[in-house]
């Protein structure tokens, strides 16, 4: 063998060698420790991702069941129920360990929901309620939004009471969360008509705003062309608010339509502060998202889960946007 050759496999064996051999000390499982395993798959399907309220909902419940060795499974059914049934029909074929519902419809949702429980998934509800009884539902957990409706009634009295004046609801009727908001709000408006010699504030429209902002901007602009006398209107959520805004400073009628809108959402209270919203009943989604988790994880437990789980809303004026963190700089 010629020393050239050699000299080659010389090179060629510490190359080898070389590959072979550890950069530095690996990290392995010790003897006998298995690797973590997930307690389970908990399979969401929200209302619409384009909310960011939902999304902070998601973010929340998803964090509190990791923390508990539960993964979770995100979809969106973008308020199309037919949607939502069929996303309910894949979790089953998964297997999930549980599904939560911000139901698209909180009627027509009583099938899929059925399905589940006939498979043996327990089903949660958040934010919005089915409202059937052709389904079981362990726990749903909401905002109170009944009183979060009557807050925005009072808040109405307190602007339109002394005059009175024309008062336009853009809704979302296939939300039992809104018709509740709705409820309430009008509860409060009844009460005020009925006492003598008050001024009247008359409903003169409830226009269906979708519960987004192009919507509620149709919405509003319809309202006030129907009745260019409107004094203020109520939306049910800050995407509705803000198209209704928009509508409105089109026009250049911002100034004379007061909006209370809904939520409290990050974009909400920056038009509070604004002076464009007069002021909204503010939810709390990473509570919602947060006490869903421990729902979930309490039933699993085998501990008794309530039923319904009220989370009471805030008025969130512009005074209060002034000295929230969140809102400076």
């Amino acid at each position: 063998m010629s020393r050239t050759v050699r000299y080659f496999l010389l090179i060629l064996s510490l190359t080898i060698a070389g590959c072979s051999k550890p950069a530095g000390p690996i990290a392995t499982p010790e003897r006998g420790t298995p690797a973590p395993e997930s307690r389970g798959v908990i399979g969401f399907s929200v209302l619409t991702l384009t909310n960011p309220f939902f999304k902070e909902i998601a973010d929340h419940m998803q964090a509190a069941l990791k923390e508990e060795g539960y993964d979770m499974l995100l979809v969106s059914g973008e308020r199309d129920v037919k949607k939502q049934a069929d996303q309910i029909d894949d979790f089953i074929v998964r297997g999930v360990t549980a599904i939560v519902l911000n139901p698209c419809d909180s009627l027509s949702i009583g099938p899929a929901i059925k399905r589940a429980n006939q498979a043996g998934i327990p089903v949660f509800t958040n934010d919005i309620r089915y409202d059937g009884g052709d389904a079981d539902v362990v726990c749903h957990v909401a905002t109170d939004n009944y009183q979060g409706g009557k807050l925005a009634g009072e808040a109405m009295v307190t602007e339109l009471g002394a005059a009175g004046g024309k008062v336009a609801i853009l809704h979302f009727p296939q939300a039992e969360s809104c018709q509740q908001r709705v409820k309430g709000f009008r509860e409060i408006i009844d009460v005020h008509n009925a006492k003598p010699g008050t001024d009247q504030i008359e409903i003169v429209a409830v226009l269906d705003g979708g519960g987004v902002r192009d919507e509620g901007f149709a919405a509003a602009k319809d309202a006030f062309e129907a009745n260019p006398d409107l004094a203020a209107i109520f939306a049910i959520n800050d995407p509705s608010a803000l198209g209704a805004y928009a509508a409105l400073d089109g026009v250049g009628k911002a100034d004379q339509v007061t909006i209370i809108g809904f939520d409290g959402q990050p974009s909400g209270k920056e038009a509070i502060r604004d002076g464009k919203i007069l002021c909204d009943p503010v939810q709390f989604p990473d509570r919602i998202g947060r006490v869903t988790a421990e729902m979930i994880i309490k039933h699993f437990s085998g501990d008794k889960v309530e039923a319904v789980i009220l989370i009471p809303s805030e008025l969130y004026y512009q005074v209060d946007a002034q000295q929230d963190p969140a809102q400076k700089g």
